[in-house]
């Protein structure tokens, strides 16, 4: 069995007939759970992977603001108060599971904290952008003659 670096971890240290010591290295067999499990199962589903990605964007935002509050000694009450507003709303914008962010309350949050907003609208990279040549077709219902 071959063990790449970063699969090897320092265990205890043995003493050797030589009188040296020597760390004993043991290979780190990661053992998937039930739950790993379940999550490869579930991302296999396009609109599952998609929620899973957006509340990953909530967690992100949810983690960066109490990240930034906590580095500034400030409490949530605290920090509502010089933002002009609730403890409540502050620890609702901390919270991965909110997603009422409005651009105007992140961005005084973020002077209050020192920081600067940054928000980024990309392109979706599977998207294929139909090119026609020639306008699209316009079919009707032909109408009969009466004679």
């Amino acid at each position: 069995m071959v063990f790449r670096k970063a699969e090897l971890i320092t265990s205890n240290l043995m003493l050797t007939e030589n009188g040296i010591y020597c760390r004993i290295l043991k290979p780190i067999m990661a053992a998937r759970t039930n739950f790993d499990i379940y999550l490869e199962q579930q991302l296999k589903d396009p609109d599952f992977t998609k929620r899973f990605k957006k509340a990953g964007e909530a967690w992100d935002v949810a983690l960066k603001l109490a990240s930034l509050r906590k580095t500034s000694g400030l409490s949530q009450k605290e920090l509502a108060k010089r933002v002009g507003t609730s403890q409540q709303q502050i620890s609702r914008l901390e919270s991965p599971a909110y997603e009422g962010h409005s651009l105007s309350m992140l961005r005084r949050v973020a002077e209050v904290l020192g920081a600067t907003l940054y928000v980024e609208i990309q392109p979706n990279r599977h998207r294929k952008l139909s090119v026609i040549a020639e306008p699209k077709a316009i079919y009707g219902v032909k109408k009969k003659k009466i004679a």
